[in-house]
């Protein structure tokens, strides 16, 4: 009889650890995801204030982003969760396990809706303004009000903005703002945008060599100018330098730059062809009436002007006019007799 009771209780013990291991084994499989190829479906869900193991596991199973409601509110009183949730709206797939899932929500990396938007090289801030209006993305005469005056805040915390003490410029920010594709929260406000895009900026000038600010006893308020006009005035990569290397000739002996692009700035508009009267505009971005650098950038500069104006080329040309064919080029010449020959090349393509 006692040998019988032995067996039984031997047989029993069997089955009750064959049945934990199927059931630890059933548990395991219900923490895996429910569909491991989703890698591209996201679903948001909305996790109400207050709600517990329990309604969020009937939200999760209800989504098909859990196996098992039962086997989410074990692993989580398992692991002492049951209290460390967080409420909110969570980008979740199928293609997580259960572990990733919870780990979501305790961390509270709750999903916010974003949108791109692309500012290219060479737009003023009034361009820029137009454009994230159009996009919906923010209020143009807001947007233009802050780079025409900055608050104090937002100028304490970028140290390259510490120069803008020009009486002449009218927006403080022109030139400051970096251009780039940005990827931003929907519904973030007009200082938000402007502070993402100096902080940019912030990033492109500390990364970039910094020994032609202390070669050339210039500030970064007058290398963004160098580099806007540089922006403005080249078409092809490879001349950005050689320009620059123009601009610093003439201004080491005094010359004037007789810059296009400084004209359109100050006119307020692009023109392909630029009057005799446009030349004589009173403004001080007027490059044809006076000397040195115009009072601040006249656009956005990308990197690789900012490059330019930081390393131009070491040249002997003092002029520059553009070819008017399908190259994008400029003719380059060290005296005025060769320009005008290169004016008349031009004039020629243009026929």
């Amino acid at each position: 009889m006692f040998r019988i009771v032995i067996a039984a209780a031997s047989v029993l013990l069997v089955l009750l650890l064959l049945a934990a291991l199927v059931v630890a084994y059933l548990y395991n499989e219900m923490l895996e995801p429910v569909d491991p190829s989703a890698l591209e479906d996201y679903r948001i869900v909305e996790i109400p204030s207050g709600a517990g193991a329990e309604k969020i596991a009937s939200l999760l199973y209800s989504e098909g982003l859990i196996q098992n409601e039962l086997a989410f509110r074990f692993f989580v009183r398992r692991h002492g969760y049951g209290h460390r949730l967080i409420a909110g709206r969570y980008s979740l797939s199928p293609a997580m396990d259960l572990s990733q899932i919870t780990a979501k929500i305790l961390s509270g990396d709750i999903y916010t809706e974003t949108t791109w938007f692309t500012i290219p090289e060479g737009l003023t801030v009034a361009e820029m303004a137009l454009r994230l209006e159009e996009k919906g993305l923010a209020d143009g005469e807001k947007f233009l009000a802050l780079t025409r005056e900055p608050p104090e805040s937002l100028i304490d915390d970028f140290y390259f903005l510490d120069e803008l003490v020009y009486s002449d410029i009218e927006y403080r920010l022109e030139g400051y703002l970096f251009p780039d594709t940005y990827e931003i929260n929907i519904g973030i406000n007009e200082e938000e945008i402007i502070r993402i895009m100096l902080k940019r900026m912030e990033q492109v000038i500390s990364a970039a060599n910094g020994e032609g600010l202390a070669d050339r006893g210039l500030t970064w308020h007058e290398i963004l100018t160098i580099a806007s006009l540089i922006e403005r005035e080249v078409r092809v990569d490879h001349e950005r330098k050689l320009v620059a290397g123009v601009i610093y000739n003439r201004l080491a002996i005094g010359q004037r730059l007789e810059i296009d692009a400084t004209i359109q700035y100050a006119l307020g508009e692009t023109k392909e062809f630029l009057l005799y009267a446009d030349l004589e505009i009173d403004s001080p971005y007027n490059t044809y009436r006076h000397d040195g650098l115009p009072p601040g950038p006249i656009a956005a500069p990308g990197k690789a002007s900012i490059m330019a104006a930081l390393d131009p080329e070491d040249v002997e040309y003092f002029y520059y006019n553009y070819k008017y064919d399908d190259t994008g080029e400029h003719y380059f010449s060290k005296t005025y007799r060769e320009h005008l020959e290169n004016v008349r090349r031009a004039e020629a393509n243009l026929d």
